[in-house]
């Protein structure tokens, strides 16, 4: 499957059988709601710039196309607290879409499952430790609209 890694490697795959190694970050989307547009990742330590990693040069970015069984791996990563924002673009515009200027549109996703409340949450509420082994972690899409 092709991946347009943005900025740090990582690649995707949906549920391949290639095997997980130290240093990957696995992560598996559930909930997703439909199979249009992409699903844009990205994996950040910086708790001023989460959940918009663009300004991070050191960020884990990868775009990959929505799947129904979406597997998402960052590859080489450096053990670190790092907080992970999913973005299901539907329309893959590059942007969140909102109505009314504030309701999300479409879907999104933390680690930690963190909360959003009226507001993205903060990086201390989904930030998780990643090691030098494999991780694996789960993500669940929500859907505002």
């Amino acid at each position: 499957m092709k991946a347009a890694a943005l900025g740090v490697a990582a690649t995707a795959t949906t549920l391949a059988a290639v095997p997980v190694q130290a240093g990957d970050v696995v992560i598996t989307v559930t909930d997703i709601r439909s199979t249009k547009g992409v699903v844009r990742a990205c994996m950040t330590t910086r708790a001023d710039i989460f959940p918009k990693c663009i300004k991070d040069p050191n960020a884990y970015r990868v775009v990959v196309p929505a799947a129904q069984k979406l597997e998402i791996r960052f590859t080489g990563v450096k053990p670190g607290n790092y907080a992970i924002a999913l973005l299901h673009d539907e329309n893959d515009n590059g942007k969140a879409d909102r109505a009314m200027g504030m309701m999300p549109k479409e879907g999104y996703g933390f680690s930690r499952d963190a909360p959003v409340n009226m507001a993205p949450p903060k990086f201390k509420d989904a930030v998780t430790a990643i090691g030098d082994s494999m991780n694996r972690l789960s993500i669940k899409m929500r859907y505002f609209l």
